[in-house]
């Protein structure tokens, strides 16, 4: 019988997806420091305990948001993280993801993998319809990341929003129950 974190939400061949918790700063920002090459300029996650408690804490508390780390089967090892952020309810169902991997696990398939359950249990669990991902155009592997994971582009936006001191453009890409049932 296939062993079961008890932790997970949901689990894949080699990932599952859980909760942030407080206690998974430590390793949280140290993968974020060893990531940084990767994340640059795209992706600022936190790198020191503070950071992380006030960024953790706002996924935890907040129920317009749910965070999701994805974690190595074999060994439990953070990969990266999925966020659903400003998650609307009532008539739009709807929410927006933001995520990154850490360098450990990139180029693995590993957030491939990850963002299939998060999706799945966004459309599932949470009873979400539609899921966006604002990528900026120069991010390609945001940008294939989003695409393999089925969403359509829908449309550019200029000077969407604020990263590293400026105004940045971005691509929204969107997801929706029927468009994943379709295949």
């Amino acid at each position: 019988m296939p062993h079961r974190d008890p932790r997970h939400l949901a689990e894949g061949p080699r990932v599952g997806i859980r909760p942030f918790t407080l206690a998974d700063g430590p390793e949280f920002t140290a993968r974020a420091r060893e990531s940084k090459d990767l994340h640059r300029p795209w992706l600022f996650p936190p790198d020191s305990e503070q950071g992380y408690a006030e960024y953790a804490g706002r996924l935890i508390e907040d129920p317009a948001r749910a965070g999701f780390l994805v974690c190595e089967k074999d060994g439990g090892a953070i990969a990266g993280f999925i966020n659903i952020n400003n998650i609307v309810r009532g008539g739009f169902q709807c929410g927006a993801l933001g995520y990154g991997a850490f360098a450990h696990a990139a180029g693995r398939g590993l957030m491939r993998e990850g963002l299939d359950l998060v999706i799945g249990y966004a459309f599932g669990p949470l009873g979400l319809h539609r899921l966006e991902i604002n990528v900026q155009p120069g991010n390609t592997a945001s940008i294939a990341l989003a695409r393999g994971a089925g969403f359509r582009l829908e449309g550019f936006s200029a000077d969407m929003i604020y990263i590293d001191g400026a105004w940045r453009d971005h691509e929204r890409w969107a997801l929706t129950t029927e468009m994943r049932a379709a295949g």
